[in-house]
């Protein structure tokens, strides 16, 4: 009796922290605000735009992480994007400030329940692992005391005229077949390739650079890479389900490469709210998938192009 109440108790937790997550993000939307397209450069926004990272480990946070932390950085007005728990900062010799309030964030990993073994074990069939997420809290590096110098040093801005280059040497390096023409963006799942309307038919240059990473986020779900579901209709929820990781990957691409993010498809905010309210987990699974694309394509940089780790290790705390 006590461990059936123990998984129901875990279980409702579960899905509180799901609807705290999903809700907060339906409130921003509903606002006509997208949560991964943050003021970055504006007096709410102090801290330059960057992924956020631990500063013990020098790791990136992903998936909806990203989206909690930037958040807390433009509501809080933090200088820094640099996160530490609260034994982190003891283990620096330094300590969180007294008063101050952390910013939940969330591990997600999967577990075998002790009646599914058994059921699996009578059956012979695979035992079927549920997915969980589980809370803990960090402090931005500005709420606490007595770290060592340097520890969050804020990363300089990249030169305006580096940034073309690497997203067209990073374009090359993937080997997605990429085509410039036509007037408008769009990806091709059957014949797995993208095309984008040449740089000049665009307002601003870099808005080429953010429509192509867009549109190379939607690449990176073919079969033969992330193999994600692209079968959705337009005007489909799952049509909307991958608009949303395409959108977010860009963000999470931009913001590692030094471009603001902007909001590519702003139309979609009404059908996104539709599968968000649908489901209370669309959101975290769709930044997760996010950041699987971003990582992918980011990897063909150099290392040394990227601040902190390398793409391939960018994981939670």
């Amino acid at each position: 009796m006590f461990r059936h109440d123990r998984h129901a108790r875990a279980g409702a937790d579960r899905t509180s922290l799901y609807d705290d997550i999903t809700n907060k993000i339906i409130a921003e939307l509903e606002a006509g605000r997208v949560p991964w397209v943050q003021p970055w450069g504006t007096a709410a926004a102090k801290a330059p735009l960057a992924m956020p990272v631990n500063a013990a480990t020098g790791r990136a946070y992903s998936g909806i992480n990203v989206l909690i932390l930037w958040g807390a950085v433009v509501e809080h007005g933090f200088p820094v994007q640099s996160w530490l728990t609260f034994r982190q900062a003891l283990s620096l010799g330094g300590h969180v400030r007294k008063g101050e309030r952390g910013t939940t964030v969330v591990y997600a990993d999967r577990f075998i329940p002790d009646d599914e073994k058994k059921r699996a074990q009578e059956t012979g069939e695979e035992a079927q692992a549920i997915p969980f997420l589980k809370r803990f809290t960090v402090f931005n590096v500005a709420q606490c005391e007595d770290l060592p110098d340097g520890l969050a040093v804020v990363p300089p801005a990249p030169e305006p005229g580096l940034i073309e280059p690497r997203v067209e040497a990073l374009i090359k390096a993937t080997g997605i077949d990429f085509r410039i023409g036509g007037d408008r963006a769009f990806y091709v799942p059957a014949q797995d390739y993208v095309q984008v309307p040449p740089p000049q038919s665009y307002f601003e240059p870099i808005n080429w650079h953010r429509t192509a990473l867009h549109e190379l986020g939607h690449a990176t779900g073919h079969a033969s890479r992330l193999g994600r579901d692209l079968s959705g209709s337009f005007g489909s929820k799952k049509y909307a389900f991958e608009e949303l990781v395409a959108e977010m990957n860009a963000a999470f691409c931009c913001a590692s490469l030094g471009i603001n993010p902007t909001v590519r498809h702003a139309d979609y905010i009404g059908s996104w709210l539709e599968v968000l309210r649908e489901d209370n987990r669309a959101i975290v699974r769709a930044a997760s998938q996010a950041s699987k694309a971003a990582d992918w394509l980011l990897a063909f940089l150099p290392e040394t192009e990227i601040a902190g780790e390398p793409a391939n290790d960018r994981r939670a705390a």
